[in-house]
């Protein structure tokens, strides 16, 4: 199988040499030079011919991500979406192609565990979704530093954010119900950002994503008189700085409550965001070499069958990424 990844950035670069020491003949297109296993090409990645593809892997920043998308779907190629375009893509206009989006930790993985449970539990009362990449310990500055486009994060920070409350889809200012959560032993802080995407159309009672920042994180992003160029830089990536990401997932219906916890802290200097996230994207692409995910159409994660999500599963842990579950039934104590 001929694969086509889109941007080579820290997740892309990722994916890319995953799926080439697994075998398959990987092509990279990226606007800036990139040290890869690949076959790297220098151009442009809409305008780029990718007639000889079995697959593409969008993975562009968000900026541009839809557009780059928008151009694929129509001349009709499969199509894994990483590019977390505020656009989402179940807004195309209907097209040839075959499209699998938001295949990362939060959008993805999220969204594949509230499917496990929605489709062992029926309706759902509530949804709490957390997740954040972090330095494994706060400073005196930002307490923080971007694993993926600092522009998308900035993005992230003030798109309202849409939730569920009562049954209803409900727009909230972003950095809403700012409060402190216990990140496996770390006091941390939450607030609401556009993180559901698709999941908002799943019936609900109640649901929310919650970024996870060290605390005075998001308050200095609030008073801050930088421009996002300053921005890029102040939260530029250091490589050589113990980082972490750490997600749960926690859902309610009835008397049976589910909860997930994802953690990793990188490994052989891959960071934790970029494996948490690369490796839902690279076992994605590995089932749909294996069998065909879908005929036509335009796909979230939480369409993915129980196995193949049970499998993404196993690609995060037998890569040393801890994956846990705890489940209560009756009423038991949370």
């Amino acid at each position: 199988m001929r694969i086509h990844c889109l941007g080579g950035g820290l997740v892309g670069s990722f994916v890319t040499r995953k799926l080439v020491e697994d075998g398959f003949e990987v092509h990279l297109f990226d606007v800036v030079n990139r040290a890869t296993p690949a076959v790297f090409h220098l151009k442009d990645a809409a305008s780029a011919d990718h007639s000889s593809a079995d697959l593409i892997v969008n993975m562009v920043p968000g900026s541009i991500g839809h557009d780059v998308l928008r151009v694929l779907h129509e001349q009709g190629h499969n199509i894994v979406d990483l590019s977390f375009s505020e656009t989402t893509p179940d807004r195309l206009p209907a097209g040839p192609g075959v499209v699998l989006w938001d295949v990362g930790i939060a959008p993805g993985l999220s969204n594949m565990l509230v499917a496990l449970a929605q489709r062992e539990l029926g309706r759902l009362d509530k949804v709490s979704i957390k997740v954040g990449g972090n330095p494994a310990q706060p400073d005196e500055g930002w307490s923080y530093m971007a694993p993926f486009s600092p522009h998308d994060v900035i993005a992230e920070y003030t798109r309202p954010a849409r939730i569920v409350r009562d049954g209803t889809v409900t727009v909230v200012p972003a950095m809403d119900e700012l409060h402190t959560v216990d990140a496996n032993g770390r006091t941390m802080e939450a607030f609401l950002t556009d993180g559901l995407r698709s999941l908002i159309n799943l019936p609900a009672d109640s649901m929310g994503e919650y970024t996870v920042r060290w605390p005075g994180h998001i308050q200095r992003y609030q008073r801050t008189t930088l421009s996002p160029d300053e921005l890029v830089d102040a939260w530029a990536f250091d490589p050589q700085r113990p980082e972490f990401t750490w997600m749960e997932v926690r859902v309610e219906a009835g008397e049976n409550t589910r909860v997930w916890t994802v953690e990793d802290s990188g490994k052989d200097g891959d960071s934790s965001m970029a494996r948490t996230t690369g490796l839902v994207t690279f076992a994605c692409v590995k089932a749909w070499s294996e069998r065909p995910l879908f005929d036509r159409g335009v796909h979230p994660p939480e369409d993915l069958p129980d196995d193949v999500i049970h499998d993404v599963i196993e690609v995060l842990k037998n890569e040393g990424v801890a994956v846990d579950l705890r489940a209560f039934d009756d009423g038991e104590k949370r």
